[in-house]
């Protein structure tokens, strides 16, 4: 069934009812609208309609209220909900309440009637819907802010993904929040009652990541005191989050593909396979297919994370969203007892031209820095041209430092190789490379630490022992303080 249908529409704005009826009218369905909830409830009573599209703001009740309303006496009735309310929890309480689609307004009226067809053509073949949980219980205070075109897409697949275990990849430069929109699948799915444990996957030594994420057994390495679990096991049942996967060693990324392939996994040191029961969510920043193409990165392992693709966008390319992020953060500062600001009009267009390359991450810190130090309550424009001015004369310093290791280092490889005219040159490149990395890395963090030795292991992640051998064998000078 599709032309010929019968939809009906609620919507108290005239004029949204007028262009959603001649849209849907040339797409040859039969539609019958109304400004109220109540007659909309009396055509479905009646058993009138095909499908139906309901805002969800009207005069007399919510139309999220009115969805599980219409689900128990017409279980088969496709509901589309469309709303200004355009926030992750409308998205996800019109999923969980068992809507066929949620449409952002404004929306395209093209995408409303495919989106039409999609809901009639589900209706004939059965296809089965979410069944509503219990959206009132959740918290309102949104984990994700924004109402750019770019969040409403992202909203709408959380919605869609929050029942499922998908394995999920998510994508993005460093804070977006990928972390946040792993938070979400997780707080709003049906493991939230279950733990959630995040891992960074870059901030592991090598040596210990195998340890780390599937535990180890006594007496299985030096240093292996007694049995400990790892992060799948600690996670049982609930939801594994893997920062930053890019980074992960191949011979982990080895183990990680077993378990996934599988469902099981054994400690360091163990013989008895151990059932997974953890839904994981990975995420980078790198491009995972460049790192294939480089031999960085299972390619098999790449498909089997990458099963839903989330690409988060940076904050440059939602501008639209700095406003609303703004007053977020200026309250969420205040709420911690900070004092309240207000931005004025021109200092946040500042705000929305700026470029932001640390995106919501660098806007936050921005906020709670000036409700921290700054006395005045209304923050002028001369004061966010200096901050910008200020974190820009750091970003160019970083940026000209940090262009991104593993590029720097796969162009002076590259270079090394190119200076032999295809010759091979003599063996040993691995333990030099390494030892050009190294030294400097070493010594850069004795600086910071002030010839700190114990510090300094801390921050590199290193045994102390372990940190002065190769302070000896590298040839490092001892930095006054250090001993």
């Amino acid at each position: 069934m599709a032309e010929g249908a019968t939809i009906l529409v609620a919507d108290d704005d005239d004029s949204i009812r007028t262009v959603v009826t001649q849209a849907l009218s040339r797409a040859g369905f039969e539609v019958r609208s109304t400004g109220n909830a109540s007659t909309l409830w009396q055509w479905v009573e009646n058993g009138d309609g095909d499908l139906v599209i309901t805002d969800v703001v009207m005069p007399d009740e919510n139309g999220l209220d009115l969805v599980p309303r219409i689900r128990r006496i017409r279980p088969n009735l496709r509901i589309i909900v469309m709303s200004a309310q355009n926030t992750l929890m409308t998205a996800v309480k019109a999923t969980e309440r068992g809507a066929f689609e949620y449409l952002p307004k404004p929306f395209d009226l093209n995408e409303l009637v495919a989106v039409v067809r999609r809901g009639l053509e589900a209706r004939t073949s059965g296809e089965s819907i979410n069944q509503q949980r219990s959206a009132d219980e959740m918290e309102e205070a949104l984990p994700l802010i924004g109402r750019s075109p770019a969040m409403q897409d992202i909203y709408r697949t959380l919605a869609r993904l929050m029942p499922t275990d998908l394995t999920v990849m998510i994508t993005g430069e460093s804070g977006t929040g990928k972390e946040l929109v792993a938070r979400a699948l997780h707080d709003y799915g049906k493991r939230k009652n279950k733990p959630f444990v995040a891992v960074n996957v870059a901030a592991i030594p090598r040596e210990l990541i195998e340890s780390e994420l599937f535990g180890h057994e006594k007496g299985s390495f030096t240093g292996a005191v007694s049995r400990s679990s790892g992060r799948f096991e600690q996670a049982n049942g609930g939801t594994l989050f893997l920062d930053e996967i890019g980074d992960m060693p191949m011979e982990a990324q080895t183990r990680l593909l077993r378990v996934l392939q599988e469902g099981e996994f054994s400690t360091v040191g163990g013989r008895t396979a151990i059932q997974s029961n953890v839904r994981v969510i990975a995420a980078t920043h790198h491009d995972l297919k460049r790192l294939i193409r480089r031999g960085l990165f299972r390619e098999d392992l790449y498909f089997r994370l990458n099963v839903v693709p989330i690409r988060l966008p940076a904050l440059r390319e939602r501008t639209e969203d700095v406003a609303e992020l703004v007053r977020h953060f200026l309250g969420r500062a205040a709420n911690e007892g900070l004092p309240w600001k207000i931005i004025d009009p021109e200092a946040l267009e500042l705000l929305q031209k700026h470029s932001w390359p640390g995106n919501v991450r660098e806007l936050e810190n921005m906020m709670r820095r000036l409700a921290a130090l700054y006395s005045e309550e209304n923050i002028s424009r001369d004061v966010i041209r200096a901050e910008l001015d200020e974190g820009q004369d750091g970003a160019e310093s970083a940026a000209s430092t940090s262009g991104g290791l593993s590029d720097a280092v796969d162009t002076h490889i590259r270079t090394y190789f190119n200076a032999h005219d295809g010759a091979l040159p003599a063996a040993g490149l691995y333990n030099r490379i390494l030892r050009e990395v190294e030294r400097p890395l070493i010594m850069q963090t004795l600086q910071v630490t002030r010839g700190n030795q114990v510090k300094a292991s801390e921050v590199l992640g290193l045994n102390r022992n372990t940190l002065r051998k190769k302070i000896r064998e590298l040839g490092i000078p001892i930095i006054k303080g250090s001993e």
